[in-house]
């Protein structure tokens, strides 16, 4: 257990963590769907729906799209009306402040336990419809008026497998003492940032509530200033690096290549012209998927999976459930292009459409896909810039981690985040869908629900995280 007024280094907290992974043993196994608790294929429609009629379902979507090179297709989807919960909590010792995280076992993490944000659960889960133990320090964030909001945003979660699914990012700020419970473990906002570098450490749900963190997005904040006590930036704004260009790029007083102004007209302008449409079906009725004994999948052998799982573990609020899941066909790929536009450095977004979102489009980052899906699509399907990006010699990637997505709906599902800069002064065209936009601009979006989508989220974090190459971080 960690004391309520430790500071600990780095090299504790892995030692923490090892040693609670060591203490609380899970079991994750495949099922055939027939071994499903709760659980069962509803007549006639074929939809996979729980019991309770609470948690999630896997239905179909019919999904048109007329600006895409593959206009028309259907897709299982989960299906959660539910807003879950994700929040953080903060507190300063010795003047910085510091996130109690959570050592969380998800079925669908590779190596079971990851970090996730102080509470991260959905209505159904903390409301307890499954029984089970309640969810620990869920007051702060459900009566928050108690304590010093400092973010609070509605935001989207992966529209190409989720139906209009929304989380609520909070994060809260308290000066009570707060005792860390067994699986709890105090980090600093630096350190939380330096160990997104490590691959599936950081979930999901920790990286898009880390792009609300207002401590990231302000580079005259108290919490990030030389501990020597200058009142300047702790980021070094002087010179022509790369992290300087960056530092510039978290500062509104930096200018930039658009105005916000004009890239938000931009943006809303695709949201009213776009005219695809996403309608709910029958699972039955999907074209090109079919339902075995153990999963169903589409009948080119790629894209996804729905599949189902048998949990056992000792470190959630009940012991073992078994509930169906999403397994990607290979590793995705998520990557922002940056570049120094006069001194400043952007990234390149992209307006895309998933077919799950509220909005229809989101921004998105330079590329996101996973490269094997498209070995059946028409070439014109393949993503602009992706030869860029997987080409890039090893001097221009900045960031390069594996991340696990979001481990309670998907299986062993991960993706290659990378943020790619093109060499100065090299012309990059910018298609009509797509806009240059710095760091600063982005955490202005994410102030908003739905703007930026999960993936741009985890970007967000991984740009901030670059600086704590040079914050002094303790190891």
């Amino acid at each position: 257990m960690q004391n309520d007024s430790a500071v600990t280094t780095m090299r504790d907290f892995h030692a923490w963590f090892t040693a609670y992974g060591e203490a609380h043993q899970s079991k994750v196994r495949r099922i055939p769907f027939t071994e499903l608790k709760g659980w069962r294929f509803e007549r006639p429609t074929g939809d996979l729906v729980h019991d309770s009629g609470r948690f999630f379902s896997v239905r179909g979507l019919r999904v048109h799209n007329p600006t895409s090179p593959v206009s028309d297709w259907d897709q299982p989807v989960i299906d959660q009306a539910e807003v879950g919960l994700l929040g953080i909590l903060v507190k300063k010792f010795d003047g910085v402040p510091h996130c109690l995280m959570q050592a969380k076992m998800e079925p669908g993490n590779c190596n079971r336990i990851q970090l996730s944000p102080t509470v991260q659960a959905t209505r159904s889960n903390y409301t307890r419809v499954h029984g089970g133990r309640p969810v620990p320090y869920l007051d702060y964030f459900r009566n928050a008026s108690r304590h010093r909001v400092l973010a609070d945003v509605l935001q989207s979660e992966q529209g190409s497998w989720f139906y209009r699914k929304r989380n609520r990012n909070i994060v809260v700020e308290t000066a009570e003492n707060v005792e860390p419970l067994d699986g709890f473990h105090w980090l600093s906002v630096g350190q939380l940032h330096a160990l997104l570098a490590s691959d599936d450490l950081v979930n999901m749900d920790t990286r898009t509530v880390m792009s609300c963190l207002p401590f990231a997005r302000d580079v005259s904040s108290p919490a990030l200033r030389r501990p020597s006590g200058d009142r300047g930036s702790l980021y070094p704004v002087e010179g022509e690096t790369f992290l300087s260009a960056l530092a510039r790029s978290l500062d509104p007083r930096h200018g930039t290549m658009h105005s916000f102004g004009s890239v938000h007209s931009w943006f809303t302008n695709a949201r009213a012209e776009f005219r695809g449409r996403a309608t709910p079906t029958d699972l039955n009725s999907l074209r090109g998927w079919h339902r075995t004994a153990e999963r169903i999948s589409h009948e080119s052998g790629l894209f996804f999976d729905v599949m189902a799982v048998d949990v056992r573990t000792g470190s959630r609020e009940i012991g073992g459930w078994t509930q169906p899941m999403i397994e990607a066909r290979g590793q995705g790929v998520t990557a922002f292009l940056v570049q120094r536009i006069d001194g400043v450095l952007h990234a390149l977004v992209q307006v895309k459409h998933e077919p799950g979102f509220m909005d229809a489009v989101e921004l998105a980052p330079t590329v996101q896909c996973t490269p094997e899906n498209y070995t059946v699509l028409p070439a014109e399907a393949a993503p602009p810039f992706l030869h860029e990006v997987l080409s890039a010699p090893a001097e221009a990637i900045r960031f390069d981690t594996v991340l696990s997505e979001e481990g309670g709906r998907f299986f062993h599902t991960r993706s290659r985040y990378m943020i790619v800069e093109v060499p100065p002064g090299r012309e990059l065209r910018e298609p009509d869908s797509f806009r240059w936009l710095s760091a600063h601009q982005l955490s202005r979006f994410v102030q908003h629900s739905n703007y930026l989508n999960i993936q741009a989220r985890s970007l967000l974090a991984c740009l901030h995280s670059l600086l704590c190459q040079i914050r002094g971080v303790r190891t």
